[in-house]
């Protein structure tokens, strides 16, 4: 598999001679959205890039390893701007971004506790954020638009609960287009990838091992098949991306992701920084995969 070593949207063919011929894009940036950009510029903190394996919508109440792991990266973390993030429970057919400035919390599952039904994480969004954006992916040639009464689903706001409790961070969303492969999200995260220098925290939210037919509600055994492709993945993460990218040559892969929509967003959030490291690791319910990693 060729390395596709930085975003090439899928644009007419003069345009691709013009990318071969190394011609230079302005970077992505967020700048156009903020009233006032001095900030912007004198502050040179760079947040990482984030993937979150969100596991099961009880996420949101409960206290565990992951959760502990996910409030310190929000104690740990210079507190960002805006949140930018990519979550597997938004397919679109083209790819949206969300410009609600309210966007309601959304329960989008059934049959668990009343608990979890009553929980709102009212964070606000960002219209100009959104905006910006859609509008310099639009001028690369990339099909894109913006979406006014998008809600928040729980691969936002669950993990977000334990990250900002406050929920004092805005959020802007960002779908997961049906025809987006590995290479098309790295490529997408690889055009934003900018937005990190502005104190913007890019996530990717889905689930690093997810076949719910193996699920085995609150087990404590753990799918062997799927720690084992866990491990393999993130040891190509580390040493060899292209193979990472190509991850469904791995034998049987469709016993730990039947379909791809949860480790997709791995890919956007690599996009923006390809040096991995480990914040958590543990399984859950038997098949889930919970792990936490961390791009710069």
């Amino acid at each position: 598999m060729k390395y596709p070593k930085r975003a090439t949207p899928n644009t007419s063919k003069s345009s691709q001679q013009r990318d071969d011929h190394h011609s230079v894009q302005t970077p992505i940036t967020a700048a156009a959205a903020w009233e006032n950009t001095s900030d912007v510029a004198t502050n040179t903190s760079k947040l990482p890039a984030l993937f979150i394996s969100h596991g099961a919508p009880t996420l949101a109440i409960e206290q565990s390893a992951t959760t502990s792991a996910l409030a310190r990266i929000g104690q740990n973390l210079p507190k960002p701007r805006a949140i930018v993030i990519m979550s597997a429970h938004w397919q679109s057919a083209k790819l949206e971004i969300s410009s609600n400035p309210q966007p309601k919390t959304w329960h989008d599952f059934s049959g668990f506790s009343p608990e979890l039904y009553d929980i709102q994480y009212p964070a606000i969004g960002q219209p100009a954020l959104a905006e910006t954006l859609a509008q310099q992916l639009t001028a690369r040639g990339i099909t894109c638009s913006v979406n006014p009464v998008r809600a928040c689903d729980h691969g936002v706001w669950a993990p977000l609960r334990h990250l900002y409790p406050e929920a004092d961070v805005p959020i802007v969303q960002i779908s997961l287009p049906q025809h987006y492969d590995s290479i098309a999200c790295y490529q997408l995260g690889a055009q934003l990838a900018h937005l990190r220098d502005e104190q913007i925290l890019v996530i990717g939210s889905g689930n690093i091992t997810h076949n719910l037919q193996a699920l085995r509600w609150e087990a404590d055994s753990i799918d062997q098949a799927a720690k084992a492709f866990k491990q393999w993945l993130l040891q190509q993460l580390k040493i060899d991306i292209p193979t990472a990218l190509d991850w469904q040559q791995y034998p049987d892969y469709k016993d730990i992701h039947p379909s791809d929509e949860h480790l997709l967003p791995l890919f956007f959030a690599l996009g923006t920084g390809q040096r991995v490291s480990v914040v958590h690791q543990s399984m859950a319910h038997h098949s889930l995969g919970m792990d936490i990693y961390r791009f710069d």
